[in-house]
């Protein structure tokens, strides 16, 4: 299959001229997927035409309110477009049905692999509810209040609520635009940051007396077992901010969180200050992301995968001192 880049513009004709769209979203989805991929769906069918979100795994009860009014349409899928969707294998359980078919992807990624017909990947944007801002006017849908707050929600979420190094100045007036719309931005906010289950709090508190450092405390790494989230009640969710806890540590410069997933399966979040990156980390195992946050999947037992990656992140650092 041909790959090719498409101006955004191009992009939005493509998808004017095309019936019956699946927007896939990634596995373990987060913020941005769903906020890109519901907004997206939204405008398709203010289009008049029909359009649904797909994605292997379930929606969290937090992300719930980014699908009001969004009833389950069925139909045969004619045209099919990946949103957030750095690499067809992160389509997960969908692979099967969808894999080999994407005829358009939308993404921030830098690690985007260009596995669709056609792509439009802008690696400055903070997140690709960033582009879909600008895509969806030149559908000739107007950005309204519904559409704000799934774009607003993925942007906040994939930027930390603004503070991590990927945000811009356009960032920041992207976020001013759908601001101007009068969307809940506090109550958002409030929801993805300060909200947390019982389950996720004490899987926090065991995450951080998990806390393993190396080299005098630069590389700080959390061994995330089956035990500790099942001992804490905690879904797959509730992990979620497990990530951020590594980085925020003085003087770490790389953080790692290890979920163990299975007897020989250890799933990575890797968590890097500047100058590191945390992408090109992550891309020796076949992952990949951006510079300050990036993940991949260790096929080995966790102590087996801990050993690895750190082999990995000492030999970037004595190649990047």
């Amino acid at each position: 299959m041909t790959s090719a880049p498409i101006p955004l513009s191009e992009a939005a004709a493509w998808l004017k001229g095309r019936d019956d769209v699946a927007v896939l979203c990634h596995q373990s989805p987060d913020g941005d997927t769903f906020g890109s991929g519901a907004a997206l769906v939204r405008a398709l069918r203010a289009l008049g035409k029909r359009a649904q979100l797909f994605c292997c795994d379930s929606t969290p009860e937090r992300f719930a309110f980014l699908f009001e009014g969004l009833e389950q349409q069925d139909f045969p899928p004619q045209t099919i477009v990946a949103v957030d969707i750095a690499d067809e294998q992160l389509l997960g359980g969908l692979r099967e049905r969808f894999g080999g078919k994407v005829q358009l992807c939308i993404d921030h990624h830098p690690s985007n692999t260009h596995y669709a017909q056609r792509y439009y990947v802008d690696p400055k944007a903070a997140a690709t509810c960033e582009i879909m801002v600008d895509l969806i006017p030149l559908l000739g849908v107007p950005l309204d209040r519904a559409i704000a707050i799934d774009l607003y929600t993925g942007l906040s979420t994939d930027t930390g609520c603004f503070q991590y190094i990927n945000v811009t100045p356009h960032t920041h007036r992207v976020a001013a635009r759908l601001l101007e719309l009068d969307i809940p931005a506090p109550q958002i906010n409030h929801a993805m940051f300060a909200t947390k289950s019982r389950q996720r709090i004490a899987l926090e508190a065991a995450a951080m007396q998990a806390v393993e450092f190396y080299r005098n405390g630069e590389i700080a790494v959390i061994p995330l077992t089956l035990e500790m989230r099942q001992k804490a009640g905690a879904t797959d969710d509730d992990t979620d901010g497990v990530a951020s806890i590594p980085r925020s540590i003085e003087g770490v410069r790389v953080g790692a969180t290890l979920k163990e997933k299975g007897p020989d399966l250890v799933k990575v979040s890797l968590r890097c200050l500047q100058p590191v990156n945390a992408s090109a980390i992550c891309g020796e195992f076949g992952g990949g992301g951006h510079p300050g946050a990036a993940g991949c999947a260790i096929h080995a037992g966790l102590q087996e995968a801990k050993e690895q990656l750190l082999k990995a992140i000492n030999a970037y650092l004595e190649a990047h001192p």
